[in-house]
């Protein structure tokens, strides 16, 4: 997204969940269970739902949605925070009722933004956005009365006590190979930046014993060794925005806490909460980043200034605060990206791709022929016909991405928030760590050239057409290119 040079980085800075380590989709699946039983047993929702068949379904939730709390729709929202597709339930909210819900704009104003909705931003959150659905879906088939409001916080506050519980947490760190994906190149990206100078920080919100028993999986025995400094149970975004809270000191053999003051972030410890302004402290940050060098004013330290590159999944517990707050290089991982990728290169969704374009083209020629008359009833209906199709193909395309709100980083045919959000607050992203291994601890990153967002900047899309037979080309993957 930006100009990134790694060799001006000295500290790396990554998350655990999602990042360092991937799950297989059985945590998701594990999660929703023990969410769904927290539901019915501490909450008190109908004992059928644990007999109906209720499950994690992969294949309908995606990162970066948002449930509104006031009608439990799950919906996906475009960079001008528009409601592209909404779901209530398992059934797709026909576009009348958006508009009607939305006073005919599709979109709430900020105030009701805040208020109404809830982001589902990290991989975590797809256990939750698909228990609402189903739950409420289980609601509607049964004709049972309810308030859309309590049943959303009443399933975010199941899916919220069962990570606080560590229930969870037990029975992963218990059987790592069933929920861990192997990372084979992450050793090699660790001591690649290692031997190039640079400081490498874990930094995770999970408990010290869990996160051990995953590093020992993925990377080994000894892989304390390979971290300046260890950060547990930090509590971002707090630990963020958090002044004065201090580090503790954690027993690796007995996961409690020493009651003596920490002076300094040694190697081969752990520590458990703090905040960023003691992690720079404490490291010896001063204005210009560098290690073990006085720090002026009293012992004030310019935070905004620290060459560290952050990596986390998730943008507004990892991300977002580190970069706006203080200015540091940030990199997201979104496995999406090869996912995706993946599907765009079948022949099948460029066929699909480019027949909306030939679409929207004739849509623009018809125009440029008619000129700035008034539009008869006949023209308007060719172009409402027109518009159909398009919105039928879209359909397609969505439905070739495997999931019913389509593709994360796009919103029907705009940007996405989640795409948005991503370009605004991260420097980089990237499908997975193991990425890394392929650029040198000191490789220049360069956006690229047509990086624009005003329709004028982009020279001559306006007047291309695809040619038809082009197009039908691609239904045959054996054509040349």
């Amino acid at each position: 997204n930006t100009y990134v040079d790694l060799g001006k980085v000295d500290t790396v800075g990554f998350d655990y969940d999602y990042t360092l380590v991937t799950y297989t989709e059985e945590l998701l699946e594990l999660i929703y269970e023990m969410a769904l039983k927290r539901l019915v047993h501490d909450r008190q929702y109908p004992l059928e739902m644990l007999d109906a068949g209720l499950s994690f379904d992969p294949f309908f939730s995606i990162r970066g949605l948002a449930v509104d709390k006031e009608t439990g729709w799950i919906c996906h929202l475009s960079y001008t925070h528009k409601v592209a597709v909404a779901w209530e339930g398992r059934e797709k909210v026909p576009t009348a009722r958006i508009y009607k819900e939305y006073r005919g704009k599709r979109a709430l104003n900020p105030n009701e933004r805040k208020s109404r909705l809830k982001p589902l931003n990290d991989l975590f959150s797809m256990a939750e956005c698909c228990l609402i659905a189903d739950t409420i879906q289980f609601f509607k088939e049964r004709n049972i009365d309810y308030c859309p409001n309590n049943a959303v916080k009443d399933i975010l506050g199941a899916i919220g006590d069962t990570h606080i519980s560590g229930d969870f947490h037990r029975i992963v760190a218990n059987d790592p190979g069933r929920y861990f994906h192997p990372t084979p190149h992450l050793k090699t990206v660790l001591t690649n930046l290692k031997n190039a100078g640079k400081r490498l920080i874990f930094a995770s919100n999970s408990p010290y014993w869990y996160v051990n028993e995953g590093m020992k999986y993925v990377i080994g025995d000894d892989w304390m060794k390979m971290w300046d400094t260890v950060i547990v149970s930090a509590g971002k975004p707090a630990f963020y925005t958090e002044i004065r809270r201090p580090f503790r000191e954690v027993n690796k053999d007995t996961s409690r806490v020493f009651f003596k003051k920490v002076e300094r972030l040694q190697p081969g410890a752990v520590y458990t909460e703090g905040c960023l302004r003691e992690l720079t402290r404490l490291m010896g940050f001063d204005q210009k980043g560098e290690p073990d060098s006085p720090l002026e004013d009293g012992g004030a330290v310019n935070l905004a200034t620290a060459r560290v590159l952050y990596i986390g999944d998730s943008l507004f517990a990892d991300l977002v605060d580190a970069k706006r707050e203080f200015g540091w290089m940030t990199a997201a991982v979104t496995p999406e990206v090869g996912d995706e990728m993946e599907v765009q290169q079948t022949a099948e969704y460029v066929l699909v791709e480019r027949t909306i374009e030939f679409l929207l083209n004739a849509l623009r020629l018809i125009q440029s022929e008619l000129g700035a008359i008034e539009r008869t009833s006949e023209d308007l209906a060719v172009l409402d016909s027109l518009e159909r199709l398009v919105s039928k193909w879209r359909d397609r395309e969505t439905a070739l991405l495997g999931n019913p709100f389509g593709s994360v980083f796009r919103a029907r045919y705009q940007p996405s928030l989640f795409a948005h959000s991503l370009r605004r607050y991260c420097d980089l992203y990237m499908a997975s760590i193991s990425s890394l291994r392929l650029y040198s601890p000191q490789h220049r990153f360069y956006p690229e050239s047509d990086f624009r967002l005003l329709a004028h900047e982009i020279s001559g899309q306006a007047s291309e057409c695809w040619d038809l037979e082009d197009v039908l080309k691609k239904e045959d993957p054996n054509e040349s290119q």
